[in-house]
């Protein structure tokens, strides 16, 4: 019997109540939780947890992930540069140079800008002040409504509503239900942030595209980076860079959640009208804690 994956959920920012904090994602964490492999047992064991910094000001998890029993990291990255100390990027970095699975996401502007100084794994997002896209074309506002959000901010629909995705072809193993289709649907959202591919990263592609509910332009919402070609055990695990947090977080699951109180924008009902929707981000998290589980 397989052991179960060991996954690791973490958000860069401190405990807090009115914040989108490791709380916010409750419904991820109960999903994962609820998986069972072929033979009926759990196919995931979840550990979920906000930025604990000791008096070093290292998360001590963090900081020794390498060292640490975990398959995976899913890494939130929702601050604005306080989120992760050198030893906190040096303890994720050798984890994943030792062959753990890594998903990073964040959102719009220069949230989760504590990403960059993660070498590879940082670079796979385009900021506001540093790393933007190097597409010049892009570094405009595409959400007009939510003013004090600047660029990349795309705009997907409200929250509480879903999206459209276009896959990529050849369809990737991330996107593809239990028969072999293509799943259709992530939550949307207002402001998204941007991902792509790093220069000279071959085993890296972007695998699905959104398209802004304003503007109408496409925009990448997953890239994936697979292990090099030839790779063995002791090579970089596998990768995935989402635009943003929201297609996890409970409230763009299920906006009867809530959300923090500085979320001004109305929500959509969208998600809740249509249960193919749900569906499709569930069949997606399944997909993704398989991917990214070490060989």
């Amino acid at each position: 019997m397989l052991s179960p994956i060991r996954i690791l959920l973490q958000t860069t920012l401190l405990p807090a109540e009115n914040d989108w904090c490791i709380n916010r994602f409750s419904l991820l964490c109960s999903y994962l939780a609820s998986l069972k492999d072929e033979a009926g047992n759990p196919l995931c064991a979840v550990t979920a947890r906000d930025r604990h910094p000791d008096n070093t000001g290292n998360d001590p998890v963090l900081s020794t992930l390498d060292r640490a029993d975990f398959d995976e990291l899913w890494l939130f990255s929702l601050d604005l540069g306080e989120g992760l100390s050198a030893d906190d990027g040096a303890g994720i970095q050798r984890f994943y140079q030792q062959g753990g699975g890594l998903f990073t996401t964040r959102d719009h502007q220069d949230m989760g800008i504590s990403l960059l100084p993660l070498g590879e794994v940082g670079a796979f997002h385009y900021f506001h002040s540093q790393n933007p896209d190097p597409d010049e074309t892009r570094c405009c506002i595409d959400d007009p409504y939510t003013t004090y959000i600047s660029y990349p901010n795309y705009h997907s629909g409200r929250n509480g509503d879903y999206q459209t995705i276009t896959p990529v072809q050849p369809l990737h193993d991330l996107l593809k239900t239990a028969t072999g289709e293509a799943i259709a649907f992530f939550p949307s959202h207002p402001h998204e942030g941007a991902v792509g591919v790093p220069a000279g990263l071959s085993h890296a592609q972007a695998i699905a595209i959104g398209k802004s509910a304003v503007t109408g332009r496409d925009f990448n919402l997953v890239v994936a980076g697979d292990r090099p070609s030839g790779s063995n055990t002791s090579a970089p695990g596998r990768l995935v860079a989402q635009s943003t947090f929201h297609h996890f977080a409970d409230y763009n699951w299920d906006t009867a959640m809530g959300c923090p109180t500085f979320v001004d924008e109305p929500p959509g009902n969208g998600m809740a009208q249509n249960p193919q929707a749900l569906k499709d981000i569930h069949t997606y998290v399944r997909n993704l804690a398989l991917w990214l589980r070490p060989i």
